[in-house]
């Protein structure tokens, strides 16, 4: 989504709220009042003219462009196409994982091979598909809602079965620390299956809230960490086998 596109709702909004016209911002911006209506109308705002708005709000630009992406609409979730878009590229795919974790382009380049320019390259991708906004400066604004998530059946979720999936249990889950391998199994009413599923969910919900509240620590101080939540109607094909006919 382009700036003008999250900034003009906003100052519209701002002007409202502060009882201003479209005759104040006409006269913040030496225009006429039906010029004013038809800018706004086009979207088409130079730097100068945010400027002036912001002034005339009492507000910085910065200020001004935070305020408008605190109310834009948050993607929830991607077609089929865009995610089938994101595995066919690896590397793209590194920076979709790096850019949803907090990590700037600086970030990227340091810890992988990968330059800048295809860091830029890939961030703008991101950035068509409305997970992130990419600014002047390469700095990085992501744009993913709270309960964001990949499609049950789509591309990403296919990788993951397939691929990352097996790489994660083959590890040993050695570290005392902070590993934690842990399997229950028990016969419960659809009533009980239904709390159970509450309650993983709310452990989703807080491992996303502790992911928000590090995100602006320093990289080295963070590590990455993965949840795998996981129940099914499941019995061990050894017993299927031993059923009675």
């Amino acid at each position: 989504m382009a700036l003008a596109d999250l900034l003009i709702p906003a100052v519209k909004r701002l002007l409202r709220a502060k009882r201003l016209t479209y005759r104040d911002a006409a006269a913040a911006l030496d225009l006429a009042e039906p010029s004013v209506k038809r800018l706004f109308a086009s979207k088409r705002v130079s730097l100068a003219q945010v400027e002036r708005l912001a002034e005339l709000l009492g507000m910085s630009i910065v200020e001004l462009i935070e305020e408008s992406e605190s109310a834009a609409p948050r993607l929830r979730a991607l077609t089929h196409k865009q995610e089938a878009t994101l595995v066919a590229n690896e590397k793209l795919l590194l920076v979709t994982v790096c850019v949803t974790n907090h990590w700037s382009i600086a970030d990227i380049v340091a810890s992988y091979a990968v330059t800048e320019a295809e860091c830029i390259k890939y961030a703008l991708v991101l950035d068509k598909m409305g997970i992130i906004h990419l600014y002047p400066g390469n700095r990085i604004k992501l744009l993913l809602a709270r309960d964001f998530d990949w499609l049950q059946q789509g591309p990403i979720r296919t990788f993951l079965r397939q691929k990352a999936l097996p790489d994660f249990l083959s590890n040993g889950f050695a570290n005392e620390q902070f590993d934690i391998l842990s399997f229950g199994h028990g016969m419960l009413t659809p009533s009980g299956r239904q709390q159970l599923r509450v309650e993983l969910e709310k452990l989703k919900v807080r491992l996303s809230a502790l992911h928000e509240a590090s995100s602006k620590a320093p990289l080295t101080e963070k590590s990455g960490i993965a949840l795998l939540l996981a129940t099914r109607s499941w019995e061990p094909d050894m017993f299927a086998r031993l059923r009675r006919k």
